[in-house]
């Protein structure tokens, strides 16, 4: 598989703007839902809740913690991951409760790390490294960029989505195999074949998903096979225990006098 470089540096460009677009400590990650609901595994509701949830998540962070955290708020399908640096194990474990607090979280994965807030030069590899996951994964044509959503933070990529095993496991190789990954994080809700066919039918009825073919490439335009990569070299892999978030008690207000 060859990755095209203008489509690495493009999508590289994108994510770094998107991290660099506010001086403010905490990054609201995710995409606009009116982008994503065309090609989106979640319901148009859900993203929507996403969205929420990272906005409200950030808007609480920023104003409990200022400038003492850089915190990545990125929720997919009610899942919130946390990644970024924080002064001390209290504020990480008080991210974690405000997060929690949030309406529709479903769960928290807390991968804050106790160090003091990463560099521009650190930012600029993340975002490059992401980029070039996503054109990994939009390289290959049995894979959707639209099923994942990709975090990368120090190195560490993080992914998400709801896809088959099939596509995890294809995934995390791609992104584990790129110069630069230090480790793969999953954060997968992994679905049936039988169910991916059914979101298809209803999500992208004019584009069946068994029948995506790549442009034609003729031989003379077609570039070398890469090196392979040593079995050794690959960033190791695993997955983020999720903390499972109860719902909030109410106490119910006496009555008016």
């Amino acid at each position: 598989m060859t990755i095209r470089r203008p489509l690495v540096i493009a999508l590289a460009a994108a994510a770094l703007a998107g991290s660099l677009s506010a001086c403010a400590p905490l990054i609201l990650g995710g995409a606009a839902v009116s982008a994503l609901v065309a090609v989106d595994r979640r319901t148009s509701g859900t993203q929507i809740e996403d969205e929420t949830i990272e906005l409200k998540g950030a808007t609480r962070l920023r104003e409990a913690l200022g400038d003492r955290a850089h915190i990545n708020i990125t929720s997919y399908n009610r899942q919130v991951l946390l990644t970024g640096e924080v002064p001390s194990e209290q504020a990480k474990h008080q991210a974690e409760q405000i997060v929690t607090r949030v309406e529709n979280v479903k769960g928290i994965v807390n991968e804050l790390a106790l160090l003091p807030p990463s560099t521009l030069g650190q930012r600029s590899s993340d975002a490059l490294i992401t980029g070039q996951v996503k054109a990994s994964i939009i390289d290959e044509k049995n894979l959707y960029v639209g099923a994942f959503k990709i975090v990368t933070e120090r190195g560490v990529v993080y992914l998400m989505g709801r896809v088959t095993q099939r596509e995890a496991d294809l995934a995390t190789q791609f992104a584990r195999n790129i110069s630069g990954v230090q480790r793969v994080v999953r954060i997968f809700d992994i679905i049936s074949d039988e169910e991916l066919r059914r979101l298809a039918t209803i999500s992208q009825p004019s584009v069946p998903l068994t029948t995506r073919t790549p442009a034609p490439v003729t031989p003379a335009a077609a570039a070398p096979a890469p090196a392979p990569v040593p079995a050794a070299q690959p960033a190791p892999v695993t997955t983020a225990p999720v903390t499972t978030t109860p719902t909030p008690s109410v106490t119910p207000l006496p009555p008016a006098r």
